[in-house]
């Protein structure tokens, strides 16, 4: 019965979500429609890491390399045929990408699925490294993504990268995407492999011991991790329109490991909370790099002075918050009521007393 009236919730959020992303799309300007798919994005990639890294607790570095890979294939099955003769100046695309041509919906898939087949190859020989060995060596494999896409021209373009990408992505689908993550995500958590992968993360050893076959699980998490963060890469390229290798550097990884570490490791409500939040700073804080004033203090425009600020923030983030934001504890509908209750009994004395 209790299940019952838990659908019956989350079935109106989604109501909801649905009006919202329906207002969002046809009423706010562009900019702002920019920031939220942004932000729609971070909380696929950013719920997938936690994945690999929240729940399995395996310490992964390589977010940027897979979603380079969903972007590139993503890229490649869009473009229409004859634009992609006109891009190709370095050197001719190579076949069959030259004839090759997919609906957006397909290209998303077979990005998720291209990233998946990487992760599965490299994940079987990597994943018996621990901690920061595992870290360095993911890391050195999303440099080697990115070093290869700048190399093989005839594929990539190159330095050059490939511009004038269909601009498909739009709120219907950054945030049906990541509904559809966290719905996947969640249901694997809650299941027994969910619960194995998080038998490995408190104890490898005793995991075993119980029967838990930690290559199999291991593999398993980082694949399905980095189809969804090929999907990711997918939607980035076609709300960006343009992708080249810079755009897939080390700092693209470090901003989804921080939205993980300040939403909470192995929470997936502060994971899609921080996305947002984290968009959101990093857009909003950018006036203060044109100067200003603040009383009688005049600022002069200080370039970098953006990103300083926002260090100084998710500093002060983690050292009050050090087990992020949600500090491990999930949304459930039963939290939320009782919430609501709490707030409701908290304050009926405080209106007794006044009287």
């Amino acid at each position: 019965m209790k299940k019952q009236s838990d659908k019956i919730y989350t079935l109106i959020a989604l109501i909801i979500l649905f009006l919202f992303v329906y207002f969002a799309q046809n009423k706010l300007d562009a900019y702002k429609i920019r920031i939220l798919n942004l932000g729609a994005i971070y909380v696929t990639l950013g719920v997938s890491l936690n994945l690999i890294y929240g729940f399995t607790g395996q310490f992964s570095l390589g977010h940027a390399g897979f979603m380079a890979i969903g972007a590139y294939v993503t890229a490649l099955l869009v473009l229409p045929p004859y634009y992609k003769e006109i891009i190709f100046i370095l050197e001719p695309l190579a076949w069959p990408f030259t004839v090759i041509h997919a609906p957006f919906i397909v290209a998303l898939f077979l990005s998720g699925l291209v990233a998946a087949l990487a992760a599965f190859v490299i994940g079987l020989p990597v994943l018996r490294l621990k901690g920061d060995y595992l870290g360095i060596a993911t890391l050195g494999f999303a440099e080697i993504i990115r070093i290869v896409a700048n190399n093989i021209p005839h594929i990539t373009n190159g330095a050059l990268g490939i511009k004038g990408i269909p601009e498909y992505t739009n709120l219907w689908w950054t945030v049906g995407v990541a509904v559809v993550t966290i719905y996947i995500i969640k249901g694997l958590i809650n299941s027994s492999f969910g619960r194995a992968l998080m038998a490995i993360r408190e104890n490898e050893i005793a995991a075993e011991v119980i029967g838990i076959n930690l290559t199999y699980h291991k593999v398993m998490s980082f694949t399905i991790s980095a189809f969804f963060a090929g999907v990711g890469g997918g939607l980035f390229a076609c709300l960006l329109t343009t992708i080249d290798p810079k755009a897939f550097m080390f700092v693209m990884t470090f901003n989804i490991l921080a939205v993980v570490v300040l939403g909470g490791l192995g929470s997936i409500t502060g994971t899609v909370i921080a996305a947002f939040l984290f968009n959101f700073f990093l857009e909003y804080l950018r006036p203060i790099e044109a100067g200003f004033n603040l009383g009688p203090l005049n600022f002069p425009p200080i370039p970098g002075l953006r990103m300083v600020s926002f260090s100084v923030l998710l500093l002060i983030l983690i050292l009050y918050k050090q087990r992020g934001l949600m500090g491990g504890i999930e949304f459930s509908w039963r939290g939320f009521f009782q919430l609501i209750n709490r707030i409701f009994t908290n304050k009926k004395p405080t209106e007794g007393s006044a009287s």
